[in-house]
């Protein structure tokens, strides 16, 4: 069956298309979109929402000119098809492939790389004020979810607009969602805006003024005579009103006649607007428009594929209902990924315990602190890569004060295809300097239980780290369960000769392969030793075989600077011990979209490269 999309090369095809061959063409780009993303994993609900908005921007601007900034970056899938990337779109997400969000390297149409929230406004704030000074001409639009604009980086671009004195597009997608249903009384004043009888009024009032236009006669003329008349049919008062920025809407953000009509007339005016277009999430595949939340992400290879094992974000929430039951001082927090983080259970069973603050991670740890400082026992739900945008709020509201605040930081390591902008690589690095701060991993759900209970029984801050996917219920653990080891000591999983591995958490499972992989290959069998705790370090257990084996390897998956391993290494040249230390972490770079398994080879991380190190290094001693 033939597509319009197969006869389109890129967006400068769309400008002679008729309405009706618009229409196929934005069905056959959902269509491209659900084929590669049920392959190849990403996120579906919101690039299928954003097809005719990136199709009317394309008609109205020049992508290569104009500098079009998307905010978060998971709604471009169609922009990317249109933009010179359709033959190479099914290698979506896939290592050397085509990233799932916008990359500066990746083509000249992508203006700003993104993956995090609510950097768009600031972005084309500052791509204005450059064109301004360089005496440029071209169009800058910044194109903001509802749920991103909740963000307070938002808002602070929102509230310097005017001083920037330049003129910006903004584009707000509101579809009424972030990931999860948005939050929040900015979330009600949208709604009241979206559902104002405005919407009928302003869009007949365009439609009337672009008829009436004399030939020759600019819209920007005619909205700078009605600007009064515009003041009265957007009414009821909206904030952005009062920011002085100018809001038009809300438009049908499914129309692309309409769309394309009021880019035209915000290109012509003369000051910063604010266009709301509404759009539905998932919208041509009715399991996404009636599940957006559960289709924001797709896993790998299809819909609905089911794990085969408990994920380690569930057991966390297993662990802490569990906790919650006997303890009312238990809170719950999250910025604006409950599903993420598998809270729907902990939401629905403890509704007035669970705080979903939306995105704000900066918010929610101040949040999170004052509800410590009062005499709760909280729990913040955070990525790895999230938690940076907290680092400010976690050291200086958190950590100074002695709050207990435990953190559950969720997908740390290495996470697969979402790429550079989502690795969990920084925590363990800049988490383990701040002082009064414990930091633990599990390498299974029984470490994981133990250190949420020794989390919350503890009167300072706490950090849980874990990664992504699957967690193993144990992993070399001794029947006899009644001598447990405290979370904040070491344990040493194997014996062995000559040389001992030292993971932490996922590079556990690494360490058994190496010393499989050391049997095989007829070399001495290393010992095995489970950090376990990374802040505070477990110096006694570790300075003992630092003293007494010839070659210690440690493996993390977290940057080699600064990290673990550096650590470790330092205090063997510092104390003078027998052992040569080998840090094998990430090294210094932002490691690519691709599977975890091949971004561990691509970064040294495997069974093989320490195996290899161990031999190159044993001739030398031996010699």
């Amino acid at each position: 069956m033939m597509h319009i999309l197969d006869r389109v090369n890129d967006y400068h095809d769309l400008k002679d298309m008729s309405s009706g061959a618009l229409d196929i063409l934005c069905q056959d780009l959902r269509e491209e979109i659900i084929n590669v993303v049920s392959k190849n994993g990403g996120h579906l609900a919101s690039s299928l929402g954003t097809v005719e908005l990136i199709v009317a921007l394309l008609r109205q601007f020049n992508p290569l000119d104009d500098k079009i900034v998307f905010d978060v970056g998971h709604q471009t899938y169609a922009y990317k098809i249109l933009t010179g990337r359709k033959n190479t779109f099914h290698t979506l997400r896939e290592w050397r492939g085509i990233s799932g969000f916008p990359k500066r390297e990746e083509s000249p149409c992508d203006h700003f790389d993104v993956g995090h929230s609510s950097t768009s406004l600031s972005a084309a704030l500052g791509y204005a004020k450059a064109r301004d000074i360089q005496n440029q001409g071209h169009h800058v639009v910044a194109v903001i979810g509802d749920g991103a604009l909740l963000n307070g980086l938002a808002f602070e671009a929102l509230n310097y607009t005017k001083d920037a004195h330049t003129k910006v597009i903004y584009v707000l997608n509101d579809n009424k969602m972030s990931i999860s249903h948005r939050v929040g009384g900015f979330a009600s004043h949208l709604a009241k805006l979206s559902s104002s009888p405005a919407y009928n009024n302003l869009k007949k009032y365009i439609k009337e003024s672009c008829a009436s236009i004399p030939q020759g006669q600019s819209i920007e003329n005619v909205l700078s005579k009605l600007k009064d008349q515009i003041k009265s049919l957007v009414k009821p008062e909206n904030i952005f009103d009062e920011l002085d920025i100018n809001y038009w809407g809300p438009f049908d953000g499914h129309n692309i006649h309409e769309m394309e009509t009021v880019f035209e007339m915000a290109k012509r005016y003369h000051k910063s607007v604010l266009i709301h277009v509404v759009t539905q999430k998932g919208k041509g595949l009715q399991c996404a428009e009636e599940h957006p939340d559960t289709y924001h992400g797709v896993p790998v290879n299809g819909f609905g594929n089911k794990s085969s094992g408990t994920s380690w974000s569930a057991s966390a929430t297993e662990t802490l209902c569990a906790m919650a039951e006997k303890d009312s001082r238990i809170v719950c927090l999250t910025a604006a990924m409950k599903n993420g983080t598998r809270l729907e259970d902990f939401a629905s069973r403890f509704p007035d315990r669970f705080f979903d603050v939306g995105i704000a991670e900066e918010h929610m740890l101040t949040m999170a602190a004052g509800m410590a400082a009062g005499g709760l026992r909280p729990v913040v739900f955070i990525y790895s890569t999230f938690l940076q945008r907290a680092m400010d709020q976690l050291v200086h509201d958190v950590a100074l004060q002695k709050l207990p605040v435990v953190l559950a930081v969720d997908r740390g390591g290495l996470v697969g295809e979402d790429g550079e902008t989502h690795q969990g690589l920084f925590d363990i690095t800049w988490c383990r300097s701040i002082p009064n701060m414990q930091m633990f991993i599990p390498r299974d759900r029984v470490d994981l239980e133990r250190m949420f209970e020794y989390g919350l029984s503890q009167d300072t801050p706490v950090i849980i780290r874990y990664p992504r996917g699957t967690a193993p219920e144990e992993i070399n653990r001794q029947e006899d369960m009644k001598s447990i080891v405290p979370p904040f000591r070491s344990e040493l999983l194997v014996e062995g000769r000559e040389w001992t591995l030292i993971g932490m958490g996922s590079t556990v499972g690494l360490c058994f392969e190496c010393r499989q992989k050391a049997i095989e290959e007829g070399l001495p069998t290393p010992a095995i030793l489970d950090l376990r705790s990374i802040k505070p370090l477990d110096w006694p257990v570790i300075d003992s075989h630092l003293m007494n084996d010839t070659f210690v390897v440690i493996l993390e998956e977290g940057y080699k600077n600064g990290g673990i391993g550096e650590a470790i290494s330092s205090r063997a040249a510092e104390h003078g011990y027998k052992a040569k230390v080998a840090p094998i972490g990430i090294p210094d770079i932002y490691v690519p979209h691709g599977t975890v398994h091949l971004q561990r080879e691509f970064c040294g991380l495997t069974a093989q490269r320490v195996v290899n190190w161990y031999k190159e290094n044993a001739k030398r001693t031996s010699r």
